[in-house]
């Protein structure tokens, strides 16, 4: 787990007016490429920046049990004896930081003492082999999704780029986070703000 996330654990008291469990929007005029068109689940957000997971770009070329392997949770040939649900968890690009590394975003159901955060409205994040071992055994979550790197912010950063209608916000749900279908999740996730895509400008923010 990131030093950043240890750290708003251990320090995770009054949540008022920060984004934790909350879905980021990326406007049109936001001015960096990578985030272009991506709705991100925030995972931390405090005085000491903020952390999110990308949950609609998928990554190309790489499926889970493939991924299982390269990792040495399963031996190649093991595939075929995954439990369904295995077969069937996304790998997204979860964003440009440590982007060689797993972050698996999953249900409530499923937790590791000391190494699960808990976020919001039955979200939790995982960052460790322990719960791909679990997954492979059929003991993991009832959802989940792997994301490979994550998006941060340093102090006060997230918020100038809110200010400056970089981003637009609203709550998260299971059914944005872990649907199936990544490439209608911005438009599903503008639709929750009330937006249409058609009739999107970069003049009017939301926070």
């Amino acid at each position: 787990m990131p030093q950043m996330l240890r750290q708003y654990k251990a320090n995770r008291k009054d949540r008022s007016g920060y984004l934790d469990g909350q879905v980021l929007v990326a406007m049109p005029t936001l001015a960096d490429d990578r985030f272009a068109r991506t709705v991100i689940y925030v995972c931390a957000h405090s005085s000491e920046g903020a952390m999110g997971i990308v949950v609609n770009k998928p990554a190309p070329h790489i499926s889970f049990p493939d991924l299982l392997v390269q990792l040495d949770v399963i031996s190649a040939g093991e595939e075929i004896r995954l439990p369904d649900r295995a077969n069937d968890i996304q790998i997204l690009r979860g964003g440009p930081v440590e982007s060689g590394r797993g972050f698996v975003l999953h249900s409530a159901d499923f937790t590791i003492e000391d190494s699960t955060l808990p976020i919001d409205d039955g979200i939790c994040l995982t960052a460790t082999l322990d719960i791909l071992k679990a997954i492979a055994r059929g003991d993991g979550p009832e959802k989940a999704l792997l994301a490979l790197g994550y998006a941060g912010w340093a102090p006060g950063q997230l918020e100038t780029e809110i200010q400056a209608n970089g981003w637009l916000n609203c709550p998260a749900d299971r059914a944005l986070v872990f649907g199936d279908e990544a490439d209608t999740k911005y438009e599903r996730a503008l639709a929750k703000i009330g937006i249409d895509l058609g009739k999107l400008s970069g003049e009017a923010g939301h926070a």
